[in-house]
C-alpha cells in the first residue's frame, strides 16, 4: 500500500508538471474584473518600449571592445549577424503575443505549450533577470552622472558612493533613488510611464543620430583611417566576427518587454508583431550604422575599450563631444531601467493569476489599472540590491533567463503548428455543466434509437440510423482517419523532442573542449543526426489543422516554420551552454529555490489543481451557454 501510495503522489507530481491552461484564459475573469489592466498602448509607445528597453548604454561601450577583441572593421557585419539571430526569437514571439494577448510574456506561452512545471522555471528565471538586470543599470548610471561634476568623485555628497569599512560594502544612494523614482513612475500608469519612456527613448536616439552625421562628417574629411588598417577588414578572421557576433547578441535583448504589455495593448493582434518588428529593425540600424562610423575615425586596435565613441572625436578634437555622449548613455541606461522594472510586475501577477504564487501580487490598483503591489515589491527588491551590491558579477545571470525564454518561445511555435492543445481544462464550477451536457448527449442518442415502446414507425427509422452508424465502410473511414492524427502528432511530438535533445547534445559537445577531438566528432555526429532527423520530419509531415483556431486569429504567422523556430532553439542554445560555469552554479542555486516554493506553494495552489480536460469543441460550448450567467473561475 505505501509503495503504491508513492507512486501516485508521483504520478500526481509529473501529471502537475504537464498540466497545461487554456490560451483564452482571460475567459475565466469576468469582464470588468479587478485585475484587468487597462489598454492603453498602441503601435508608437510599443515601439518606444521596444528600442527604449534594448538600446543601453552597452552599445556606448561594445563598440570599442568588440573590435578590438574580436571584429576588427568587420564589426558592423557582427552587429548585422547577431540581429538575424534577434530576429528569429522575434518572429517566434510576434506570433505567440499576437496568438495569446495575456500578460507574462514567455511564462504565458510555455504554460499554455509545453507545461506548468517549465512555465514556473521560466517565469522564476525572468524574476531573476528583471531584477539584477534593473540593479546592474541603476548601478551604472552615477558613475557616468559623475562625469558632469568633474569627475568619478564629484557627485554630491548625498548621491554618492560611499564605502562602509565594517561590511566591506559599497553603497549606492543614486542608484537606488533611481529605481524609486521609475518605480513611482511606473506605478502611475503605463500610458504616463510609456510616455516618459518614449521622450528618453528618442532623445537618447538624437544623440546617436548626432554621432553618426558628425562621425560622418569627420570620416569623409580624414579618408575613414579605420579601414585602411594592414589586416584588412577581417583582421580577425570569419571566426572572430561570429565571436564578435556572440558578444554583441546581447544588446539585442530587451525587446522582449514589448510582449509582456500585450494585455495593455489596445490592438494586440496589429500592433504587437508591428511594434516588436519595428523596435528591432531600429536598434539593428542603429547599432550598425553607430559601429560604421567608429570603426571608420580609428583603427580598431587603436580604440577605448571604455568610451570608444567620446574618445574617437576627441582624437579629432571634437572634445566637446563627451559631453553629449556621455547624456546619451545615461539616456539610455534611464529608459533601459524603466524597460527593466516594468515587466516583472506583470509577469508576478500573471504567475499569482494561475495560482502560484500569492495572490497579493495579482492586485491592480483600480484608478491607474496597473499592477501597483507587484512594482512596490519590484522595485524595492531592485533598488535594495542596487544601494547594497555591486551586481556587475552577477549581470551573466540575466541572460540565461532571456535565452531560456528565447529557446521555450521557439519549442512553443512547433509545438502550436504540429501538436496543440486538443484539451482544454474545465474548472470546477463548470464540471457540473460538463456532466450536464453529456447527459443530455445521452439522453438524445436514447430518444434517436428509440425502444420498444416505441410505434413502428419510429422503429424502422432507428433501425436505418443504426445500420447507417454500423457501416463497416464509414466506421473503417472514421478509425482510419482518428488513426492517422493521432499518428501524425505521435511523430510530430517525437519529431519535436528529437530536435532539442539533439539540439543539447550537438551544443554541449561542441563546447566541450576538454574532450578528446574524436570523441567530441563522433558526439557532434550523433546530436546532429538525431537534429536533422527530427527537422527533416517535421519538414515532412503535415502540421496540425487545429493551429489555424489556436488563439486570436488574424494576427501575424511565423514564417519558415519548422527551420526558423529550430534555429532559434540551436542559437539560444548555443550561447546557454557558452555563459561560463559560475553563472550556472549562480543561476542554478536560484532555480533550486523556485523548485521547492513550487513544491511547497504553487503545485497546490495552482489553479489548474481540480480542473477537468475537455475536448476543445465542448468547451467552448459549456462556456457559451454559462457566459450568460457570470462564470468566474
Amino acid at each position: 500500500m505505501g509503495f503504491e501510495g508513492a507512486a501516485g503522489a508521483m504520478g500526481g507530481g509529473v501529471r502537475a508538471l504537464m498540466r497545461r491552461k487554456q490560451v483564452d484564459s482571460e475567459r475565466a475573469r469576468p469582464a470588468g474584473s479587478s485585475n484587468e489592466l487597462r489598454k492603453e498602448l498602441s503601435v508608437a509607445q510599443l515601439i518606444a518600449i521596444g528600442v527604449g528597453s534594448t538600446i543601453g548604454a552597452g552599445v556606448y561601450v561594445l563598440v570599442g571592445t568588440v573590435a578590438r577583441e574580436h571584429s576588427g572593421p568587420a564589426l558592423t557585419l557582427s552587429f548585422l549577424i547577431a540581429g538575424i539571430a534577434a530576429a528569429l526569437s522575434a518572429f517566434c514571439y510576434a506570433e505567440l503575443a499576437s496568438r495569446c494577448p495575456s500578460a507574462g510574456s514567455a511564462y504565458h506561452y510555455s504554460y499554455i505549450c509545453v507545461g506548468e512545471g517549465v512555465a514556473w522555471l521560466i517565469g522564476w528565471a525572468l524574476i531573476l533577470e528583471y531584477t539584477i538586470g534593473g540593479s546592474a543599470v541603476a548601478r551604472g548610471i552615477s558613475p557616468n552622472l559623475a562625469l558632469f561634476f568633474g569627475g568619478a568623485d564629484s557627485l554630491p555628497w548625498i548621491l554618492a558612493r560611499h564605502e562602509i569599512p565594517w561590511l566591506d560594502v559599497v553603497v549606492d544612494p543614486c542608484a537606488a533613488f533611481l529605481v524609486f523614482l521609475v518605480t513611482g513612475l511606473l506605478c502611475v500608469g503605463i500610458k504616463e510611464s510609456s510616455f516618459v519612456q518614449g521622450v528618453v527613448t528618442v532623445l537618447n536616439c538624437f544623440v546617436m543620430l548626432f554621432v553618426i552625421i558628425a562621425g560622418s562628417y569627420i570620416g569623409f574629411q580624414t579618408g575613414w583611417v579605420g579601414y585602411k588598417v594592414a589586416g584588412g577588414f577581417f583582421p580577425f578572421g570569419a571566426n572572430g566576427m561570429l565571436a564578435g557576433s556572440a558578444t554583441v547578441f546581447f544588446a539585442y535583448i530587451g525587446f522582449d518587454s514589448v510582449a509582456s504589455t500585450a494585455e495593455e495593448v489596445k490592438n494586440p493582434q496589429r500592433d504587437l508583431p508591428l511594434g516588436i518588428a519595428t523596435a528591432l529593425s531600429i536598434c539593428c540600424s542603429l547599432y550598425m550604422l553607430v559601429s560604421v562610423v567608429i570603426v571608420g575615425l580609428v583603427p580598431y586596435f587603436a580604440m577605448d575599450p571604455d568610451t570608444p565613441i567620446s574618445s574617437a572625436f576627441a582624437r579629432h578634437g571634437v572634445h566637446w563631444a563627451m559631453y553629449l555622449v556621455t547624456t546619451g548613455a545615461v539616456l539610455a541606461l534611464c529608459s533601459t531601467l524603466m524597460g527593466s522594472i516594468l515587466p516583472q510586475p506583470r509577469i508576478l501577477m500573471a504567475m499569482a493569476r494561475d495560482g502560484l504564487l500569492p495572490s497579493f501580487f495579482s492586485d491592480v490598483h483600480k484608478t491607474t489599472q496597473v499592477p501597483v503591489k507587484s512594482t512596490i515589491v519590484t522595485g524595492i527588491c531592485a533598488a535594495s540590491l542596487a544601494f547594497f551590491m555591486d551586481v556587475s558579477q552577477l549581470a551573466g545571470m540575466v541572460s540565461v533567463g532571456t535565452l531560456l525564454a528565447f529557446t521555450i518561445v521557439a519549442v512553443s511555435i512547433l509545438i502550436l503548428r504540429y501538436v496543440p492543445p486538443d484539451e482544454v481544462p474545465l474548472p470546477s464550477s463548470l464540471q457540473a455543466s460538463f456532466r450536464l451536457s453529456h447527459e443530455n448527449d445521452e439522453e438524445k442518442l436514447r430518444d434517436t434509437l428509440g425502444d420498444e415502446d416505441h410505434e413502428e414507425g419510429a422503429s424502422e427509422i432507428s433501425d436505418i440510423v443504426v445500420e447507417s452508424i454500423k457501416d463497416p465502410l464509414i466506421e473503417k473511414q472514421l478509425y482510419a482517419s482518428k488513426l492517422d492524427e493521432t499518428k501524425r502528432r505521435k511523430t510530430a511530438a517525437c519529431s519535436i523532442a528529437s530536435v532539442c535533445i539533439g539540439v543539447l547534445v550537438l551544443t554541449t559537445s561542441a563546447s566541450a573542449t576538454f574532450l578528446p577531438f574524436l570523441v567530441r566528432c563522433f558526439v557532434c555526429a550523433f546530436g546532429g543526426l538525431l537534429l536533422l532527423t527530427g527537422l527533416g520530419v517535421l519538414c515532412w509531415i503535415d502540421q496540425d489543422d487545429g493551429r489555424h483556431s489556436f488563439g486570436h486569429s488574424g494576427g501575424f504567422i511565423c514564417p519558415f516554420v519548422p527551420l526558423l523556430p529550430v534555429m532559434c532553439i540551436l542559437i539560444n542554445t548555443y550561447l546557454l551552454i557558452n555563459l561560463g560555469g559560475g553563472t550556472w552554479m549562480r543561476v542554478g542555486v536560484w532555480l533550486v529555490m523556485g523548485v521547492f516554493v513550487y513544491i511547497f506553494y504553487g503545485r497546490t495552489h495552482s489553479s489548474l489543481t481540480d480542473v477537468v480536460y475537455v475536448p476543445v469543441a465542448e468547451a467552448n460550448e459549456i462556456y457559451g451557454s454559462s457566459s450568460a450567467s457570470g462564470f468566474v473561475a
